[in-house]
């Protein structure tokens, strides 16, 4: 139904609109330090893990601080409220101000979810788990009709239906002439929610969860990074990036979810450059529109994941021959895409920032007066909303440093991680060091390539 709608949508006519991560100036700044020291510094990582014992990174990763209990009911209010707010957005799509930076809908998916949850998910763990709006409604239905759901998913599908709803949403965001417009976006995000909910009674809350509903697995593996973690009722603190030590490895289905949550985002940057816009003969000076650069658009998206996907999967393969112990090929990359979860989170927040710090103040406003009715719900109503953060050179310099900062620990993050996942495969230290030089070699070659896209003129 998404991937139907994603198709049709252009057709739709509408006002077309720039989604809340464009970037609002550009940073003339001399970046050829920060390429050769984000390098380095990704690099250097690498070399002090090769003089490490195998194991260290895990024996560290393994320590936990318990911290409380919470029971399964407040789980159920939380998740009943935030479907009610859900609900109340729909509605302020289609009867609220057409303006996207005055309507809640697109302020709260764009800039609160998609951006500022990404974040917390990232840094705290699974907040997702709470506020996920299909759990209440769920719960409430099969104890209306029963627990047991009336279809099983095959097991051959692995999670490939997230997959194909992930890459609409991407489309939609990246390539749709006009994914802020509200009345679109709650027909959009409606159809969703009832399609997701359908499939839920069909083949289980689980189940569907795990494999086809794609924000609870990307947010799920966002959240491995988190430093909370849940086990059974108790909440634990660990280190960050703790729980992707002891992950399993991923079929092809799941590899694609996690290579897709970077390349996309990767995409978004590119694609508002001058150097992409020129490879296709648009002045970037006198941008024709989202309408215009669709099939562009398109391309690039799916060109994006391919190089990445096939650049992960060489090196690899790369490493595997390097060292040269017989670990099957598929396993090994299954396991290593996990140590690409720093790097899209990282990108994630790099990218988003400047748009959290000002469209969220946006979506404080519109979030007191819902329905463009003269309400202040929450007191916010006149909040004056000042650009001035992300502005001039002082935030400029800050601005950047944090972005670059963010990318950089990343990859050294990530650099991390896939040390301690070779270990798990190779055992001992030749193997493990060896395996992980072209990945950590693609891991240089993407930091110097992230803090370039932070860096090049874009519309």
């Amino acid at each position: 139904m998404l991937c139907l709608l994603a198709v049709i949508a252009p057709l739709l006519p509408t006002s077309a609109f720039a989604h809340a991560s464009d970037r609002g100036h550009v940073l003339l700044l001399p970046t050829g330090y920060y390429l050769l020291g984000g390098a380095v510094a990704v690099a250097v990582s690498f070399l002090v893990l090769a003089l490490l014992p195998a194991t260290a990174p895990a024996r560290l990763w393994r320590r936990r601080l318990p911290l409380f209990k919470v029971g399964e009911g407040a789980r159920l209010a939380v998740s009943l409220l935030s479907f009610a707010v859900f609900a109340a957005l729909i509605v302020a799509g289609f009867v609220g101000s057409r303006d996207p930076l005055s309507n809640p809908l697109p302020l709260t998916i764009w800039t609160l979810l998609w951006a500022g949850l990404v974040l917390v998910q990232g840094l705290l763990g699974d907040i997702w788990r709470w506020l996920n709006p299909w759990y209440g409604p769920w719960r409430l239905a099969v104890g209306l009709l029963g627990p047991r759901a009336p279809w099983r998913l095959p097991a051959w599908l692995g999670c490939w239906p997230a997959f194909v709803l992930f890459f609409a949403f991407a489309w939609f965001e990246l390539v749709d002439p006009a994914p802020d417009d509200p009345a679109r976006l709650a027909t959009a995000a409606g159809l969703y929610w009832l399609v997701s909910f359908a499939a839920m009674l069909a083949f289980g809350y689980r189940p569907w969860s795990r494999k086809g509903e794609f924000l609870t697995l990307f947010f799920t593996m966002v959240a491995r990074f988190g430093v909370v973690e849940r086990t059974g009722r108790r909440f634990v603190l660990c280190l960050p990036g703790a729980k992707l030590f002891g992950a399993a490895p991923l079929a092809a289905s799941g590899m694609a979810f996690i290579l897709l949550a970077l390349s996309s985002v990767s995409f978004d940057g590119l694609s508002k450059t001058f150097f992409w816009l020129g490879r296709f003969g648009v002045n970037p000076l006198d941008y024709p529109g989202r309408t215009a650069l669709m099939g562009i658009g398109a391309f690039g998206l799916v060109l994006t994941f391919l190089l990445l996907a096939g650049a992960f999967l060489l090196a690899v393969w790369l490493g595997q021959r390097l060292a040269g112990d017989g670990v099957p090929f598929g396993r090994a990359a299954g396991l290593l895409v996990w140590s690409i979860v720093p790097i899209a989170l990282a990108y994630h927040v790099a990218h988003y920032l400047t748009a959290l710090l000002v469209d969220g103040q946006y979506a404080l406003v519109a979030l007191s007066d819902p329905f463009a009715r003269g309400w202040n719900l929450i007191g916010t109503a006149h909040l004056h909303v000042s650009a001035g953060i992300v502005a001039g050179a002082h935030s400029a310099w800050w601005l950047w440093n944090v972005q670059a900062g963010a990318i950089v620990a990343g990859h050294v993050l990530a650099v991390l991680v896939a040390h301690g996942l070779a270990a798990r495969l190779h055992g001992g230290a030749r193997g493990t060091v060896f395996s992980q030089v072209p990945l950590t070699l693609l891991m240089v070659a993407y930091t110097v390539f992230g803090l370039w896209l932070l860096s090049a003129p874009a519309v």
